[in-house]
């Protein structure tokens, strides 16, 4: 048995080791905080370096998309997988040119356009562009309020349409352009849902994969006319509006109010914006591959092939997945009906009251930019009626994918044109292989735009 004396020598020999594992647990704890300081910092640093490319890639998933994307999963079954990560590069380098014209020029696009290309071209694709957006809107409208009483079956759905249009509307003319922006930011959040019903789904991810790397096509009408509807719906002509006028509207939100200080770019703003686009249409064509996946691996399999509304898609989603991806689904389409309409609407009339030299953007109130504002109110309204005149929404859709067919290829071509012109963009004109992608993109939606109108007659 150990004496006091040996119990004190054996203490105070272990008396260093004790306070060396102590130092090196609080060396450890130091390096952690500090690690998860830098993580907390550089996460917070990214989320304040996105903001126009974010919404603009989350508005593509608005509740018209979320209709074709369903109807791709559910009468092709993963097939068509394979658009998502093909279509990223074409989209994200399409909203970069038009977010780098913004920048560089302090113009909006329509503004560029009536400066560099005919007025007539320029009058003819706001008119179009107006028609298909007001047709979306009254389609995002109803999809809205079906997704609504999805959740709540009582409820009265010509309630809910005028309710979403007038909210939507308060949010749009009332709301400081700073805030605004902050509430579309965090709306795109929404989207997170999509790819979680998903995976609650418990679809054959193996497949999904196998389907997504390698391209699969069955070279049918009925899959080229689908295909042409998916490009139609992801690069969309109201997409270049608005990501081209948001880019401004940041500019003048920092203080840059004449054109002369806003066109002066640094190379940081176009690294961030750059970052910002890419996350935007990463996010959106992520969701594309969710929603196709859930689609294709859920319904497809049970002979459900055809889908008309997103509504109609959550319904049919629900037997087989079970109420999480149901409700998920539904909270989706109001959540992005939220987000798109007001991008759709803004973006008819930035290029109205750009074409027309209004006083335009969403930093100034209603008194300052009445015409303005007034297009945002007409497109509303009439997306609005649609509901209540008897036009089936699927109709509309067809109407807005023939109209965005045909602007889609002459917006393109002038983007191409103004932002490969070192006159006009100067240091920030395109690279050699932008320019070439965005010719591709030219000649893909030139494609589309004829499958659209072959399939419309």
């Amino acid at each position: 048995m150990p004496t006091k004396k040996h119990q004190f020598i054996t203490k105070t020999a272990e008396a260093p080791s004790v306070a060396l594992g102590r130092a090196v647990l609080m060396t450890q704890v130091v390096r952690n905080v500090g690690l998860n300081n830098t993580v907390v910092k550089k996460t917070k640093d990214y989320w304040l370096m996105l903001g126009p490319g974010l919404t603009t890639g989350a508005s593509d998933d608005d509740p018209s998309g979320i209709a074709t994307y369903s109807q791709a999963g559910a009468q092709f079954g993963f097939n068509l997988l394979w658009l998502a990560p093909w279509t990223l590069p074409l989209m994200a380098t399409v909203q970069e040119m038009c977010a780098r014209i913004g920048l560089v020029t302090g113009r909006g696009l329509a503004g560029n356009i009536r400066i560099f290309y005919s007025k007539r071209v320029l009058y003819v694709c706001t008119l179009l562009l107006f028609a298909a957006n007001s047709f979306n809107i009254g389609a995002d409208l109803g999809a809205m309020a079906k997704a609504t009483q999805l959740l709540d079956t009582h409820l009265n759905f010509g309630v809910l349409v005028v309710g979403f249009t007038f909210f939507s509307l308060i949010l749009q003319i009332f709301t400081p352009y700073a805030r605004y922006a902050k509430y579309l930011k965090w709306l795109a959040l929404i989207l997170l849902s999509y790819i979680v019903s998903a995976i609650l789904a418990h679809i054959n991810w193996g497949v999904a994969v196998q389907h997504t790397l390698v391209p699969h096509m069955a070279f049918t009408k009925e899959q080229f006319i689908l295909i042409a509807a998916i490009l139609g719906t992801t690069i969309s002509p109201y997409l270049f509006f608005w990501q081209t006028s948001q880019e401004v509207e940041e500019q003048v939100r920092e203080g840059r109010t004449t054109l002369a200080q806003r066109r002066h770019t640094e190379k940081n703003e176009v690294r961030s914006m750059r970052v910002d686009i890419w996350s935007g249409m990463l996010l959106s064509n992520l969701v594309m591959f969710f929603i196709i996946a859930a689609a294709g691996g859920i319904l497809f399999p049970h002979g459900i092939t055809h889908i008309q509304t997103a509504a109609q898609a959550a319904e049919a989603l629900r037997p087989f997945a079970g109420n999480a991806t149901y409700f998920l689904f539904a909270i989706g389409i109001i959540g992005t009906g939220l987000l798109a309409i007001p991008v759709l609407a803004g973006a008819s009339s930035y290029a109205l009251a750009e074409s027309l030299r209004w006083k335009e953007g969403l930093y100034r109130d209603l008194g300052q930019a009445k015409a303005f504002y007034g297009v945002i109110i007409i497109s509303m309204l009439v997306g609005l009626g649609m509901n209540f005149v008897g036009l089936d929404p699927i109709k509309a859709l067809i109407y807005s994918a023939v109209a965005n067919a045909i602007v889609a290829p002459m917006v393109l071509f002038c983007i191409v044109r103004i932002s490969s012109s070192r006159k006009v963009m100067g240091t920030w004109v395109n690279k050699k292989y932008v320019t070439t992608i965005g010719w591709l993109v030219c000649g893909l939606m030139l494609i589309s735009a004829v499958a659209a109108i072959i399939s419309f007659f």
